[in-house]
């Protein structure tokens, strides 16, 4: 007999597909199974004009134009695109680029790859939230300057940073703006024009389309952004990004951003509500947690807990209804403490004990209310089981204990 599935609170690692999703690419990758390039036939021209339609439903969410989409595998690929390409095409201007601590990997060890070749990287430190500032950034910039690269939101502890106001700092100091909106895009309003961004990232698996697609936004006037090319050969997406569209996973991408651009306004509401109910539902009845992020300015759908006295491995293992995740999924192989919660200052026994739940559109109260209970019997269990814990519950400062070796 199966085993009933666990209650999925990891969507910041990816989404199941909409079922909407799924019905919209069905006939690309059957009946209209054409080459979007191939115009001089009917099967060729059906498959563009899907892909057309991709990039209208794409544009209306992030308040871009059509023709401003860049299709790529997902956003990985994007922020290479982004960074690289901007390191290489404007590096007569200058060769500084400014970043975060708490940023993504695929621009983390872009930057760093750029700084090994001969580019000057300012890596900025968060504030205890996971936020920077537009004033950091400003004291940051040089007369060598060339791009600004900040995530709009970080995908382990939710934290907004201020885009709009950073991206109006960039206009005003003639800096280009990228920001990596993977977590950010179908969760909360992004607007490229309003938020003064040049490049935005983004994957269709964050926001419940499929895998293995995304794209690169590139502004194409008030300045128009130039990129060094990063892939050869076709000459697609106006010579950016050469290779075959991925026509289904384009119509799904499309797909999914029209569904969150008309649910958002209902969706993300319920969605914070829920999240805020688990957070009260746990720290409400258990001792030493510590919520990781901004308070307020944070996506509706995440939370991350620090459980002192757990270790974060362990409390996973407790849970077997709950699918949850201790870390970026890009990074959760690591036995290392996030580095995103040691960028903000999370002790290491703290980090090592951090749950990132986040939430997603199946979400239900239901469900929030077994997580609730499932987190405090398996906290509870763990804990009867820690010398540290019995001892501060006695009154004993850890700290001031002389431990000696054996």
């Amino acid at each position: 007999m199966a085993l009933d599935k666990p209650i999925y609170l990891d969507h910041n690692a990816t989404t199941p597909v909409d079922a909407r999703v799924l019905e919209a690419m069905l006939p690309y990758l059957t009946t209209d199974f054409g080459n979007a390039a191939s115009v001089n036939h009917a099967y060729g021209e059906r498959a563009k004009a899907a892909v057309s339609r991709a990039r209208e439903q794409i544009a209306e969410l992030v308040g871009a134009e059509a023709k401003s989409i860049v299709w790529t595998s997902g956003a990985t690929e994007s922020d290479n695109l982004a960074v690289k390409g901007v390191a290489e095409m404007y590096r007569e201007k200058g060769n500084h680029i400014i970043t975060c601590k708490t940023e993504h990997k695929a621009v983390l060890d872009t930057c760093k790859h750029l700084a090994e070749r001969g580019c000057t990287v300012t890596f900025l430190d968060p504030d205890e939230f996971g936020r920077v500032s537009a004033e950091q950034v400003a004291d940051a910039i040089t007369d060598e300057t060339i791009l600004i690269t900040l995530m709009a939101a970080n995908n382990e502890i939710g934290t907004l940073h201020p885009i709009a106001e950073i991206g109006a700092l960039a206009k005003s100091r003639g800096v280009i703006f990228h920001t990596d909106a993977t977590q950010a895009v179908g969760k909360i309003p992004i607007d490229l024009d309003a938020m003064g961004i040049d490049l935005l990232s983004l994957s269709a698996h964050k926001f419940y389309g499929p895998k293995g697609v995304g794209c690169l936004v590139v502004r194409r006037k008030g300045p128009r952004v130039r990129l060094a090319l990063q892939m050869h050969g076709g000459g697609h997406e106006g010579g950016m990004r050469s290779g075959t569209l991925n026509v289904p996973g384009i119509v799904g991408l499309g797909a999914a951003a029209e569904i969150c651009r008309r649910e958002m306004p209902t969706e993300a509401p319920r969605i914070q509500a829920l999240r805020d109910r688990l957070h009260q539902g746990i720290e409400g009845q258990l001792k030493y947690v510590k919520l990781n992020g901004h308070p307020t300015e944070r996506l509706p759908n995440t939370l991350n807990l620090s459980f002192a006295y757990v270790e974060g491995e362990s409390l996973m293992l407790k849970m077997p209804r709950v699918a949850v995740s201790t870390a970026s999924a890009c990074t959760s192989e690591s036995l290392e403490p996030s580095f995103v919660l040691r960028a903000i200052g999370v002790p290491d026994d703290l980090a090592h004990g951090s749950i990132r739940f986040s939430l997603g559109r199946t979400t239900t109260d239901d469900q929030i209310d077994v997580v609730i209970e499932q987190v405090l019997q398996a906290v509870n269990d763990l804990r009867e089981m820690s010398p540290l814990y019995e001892m501060v519950e006695e009154g004993i400062d850890p700290a001031t204990v002389k431990w000696t070796e054996h």
